[in-house]
């Protein structure tokens, strides 16, 4: 035998003993808990929700849950239970595009026997006209995870990505580090509350800066563009399921310095999609609880990190008012909410 002959086998062998060892670990860190035949229970370690939360839905633990974008990560689950029953799961993802947070309610209703109640946070990204198109974002989507077949998931699996993660829950399951969410996927995102500085907060909200063809005047309808919505027919496709006992649709508040002004064209085309939301919602005798306009609330320096998310004490009262709200049917007399899509 030629020393390169032995060469070539010792490196082949080299290679498969690393594959075997790489299989082997990926099978027993279960590092997605998408693995059937795993024997360990899954944890969530991955800073990538997109690929942990198909495992918390087959989990079997949750009839009921959140979908949204950063804007709804703050609805605590325990504080819906309180109001809705069930048992809650929040799977709001950071950025999450309309199609991914559409997959996630797809999932939850093919993988849950009876479904409970689905609250789903509308905001922005709803309404772009590109949402048909730019579907998912760079942190990537794993459709194979989402699909009826468990068998094809290892497929996808043999890569370093999915060994540092198996790294990461074998370090867990040895007591070195903790989880890197609770299993319901809830986590405060935001810093805590001791840190809370309202200069630096009132800094950040007020560096949002306001589109030139903003204008006080009314744009005259004849200029206004045909709008189109392409992620609402997944919205109608949710209700079109009839999978869940029910559905809550709310328009998360976000601070005012960051709502479209009166008058300006971005404007027109949200109050436009409010309205094509709100008609979807009432052909299925729903409502949406729109906190996405000016209020105590979204008027309030103080009640925001940024332009966007607010604290934690602000996440406890929209569900307290989510609940008014679907209890009466009605506006909010101190300005919080408005109803859109009431029943027939």
């Amino acid at each position: 035998m030629s020393d390169w002959t032995r060469h070539l086998k010792i490196l082949v062998g080299t290679l498969a003993a690393l594959i075997a060892v790489a299989v082997a670990v990926i099978f027993t860190a279960n590092p997605y808990g998408n693995l059937r035949l795993s024997p360990m229970r899954h944890v969530l370690m991955d800073d990538n929700q997109r690929f942990q939360y198909p495992a918390v839905i087959r989990s079997g633990r949750y009839d009921s849950l959140v979908i949204g974008t950063s804007t709804s990560r703050l609805l605590k689950p325990s504080e819906l239970e309180a109001h809705f029953g069930g048992r809650f799961a929040n799977l709001a993802l950071n950025s999450g595009m309309p199609w991914e947070q559409w997959q996630i309610a797809r999932l939850f209703a093919r993988e849950v026997a009876k479904p409970r109640t689905l609250v789903i946070g509308l905001d922005h990204v709803w309404c772009a006209h590109d949402a048909d198109t730019r579907r998912i974002t760079i942190r990537g989507f794993p459709e194979w995870m989402f699909d009826a077949s468990p068998w094809n998931d290892p497929l996808y699996m043999l890569n370093v990505r999915a060994l540092e993660i198996s790294g990461r829950r074998i370090w867990h399951a040895l007591g070195r580090v903790k989880e890197r969410w609770p299993h319901d996927g809830y986590e405060v995102f935001v810093p805590p509350e001791r840190d809370y500085d309202l200069t630096r907060a009132r800094a950040h909200i007020h560096a949002v800066i306001a589109p030139p063809e903003v204008t006080e005047r009314a744009v005259p309808p004849e200029l206004l563009p045909p709008y189109d919505f392409p992620a609402l027919a997944w919205l109608e496709d949710i209700f079109a399921s009839r999978r869940f006992e029910r559905v809550v649709l709310l328009l998360t508040p976000i601070h005012m310095a960051a709502l479209p002004r009166a008058g300006s064209r971005a404007h027109a085309r949200e109050q436009a999609c409010k309205a094509a939301m709100a008609a979807i919602a009432k052909r299925h005798g729903a409502l949406i609880v729109d906190f996405r306009i000016p209020s105590p609330i979204t008027r309030e320096d103080s009640h925001y990190w940024d332009p966007l998310h607010y604290r934690v004490t602000i996440a406890t009262r929209i569900v307290d008012d989510l609940g008014k709200a679907l209890a009466t049917g009605a506006d909010d007399p101190g300005g919080d909410w408005q109803v859109l899509g009431k029943k027939p």
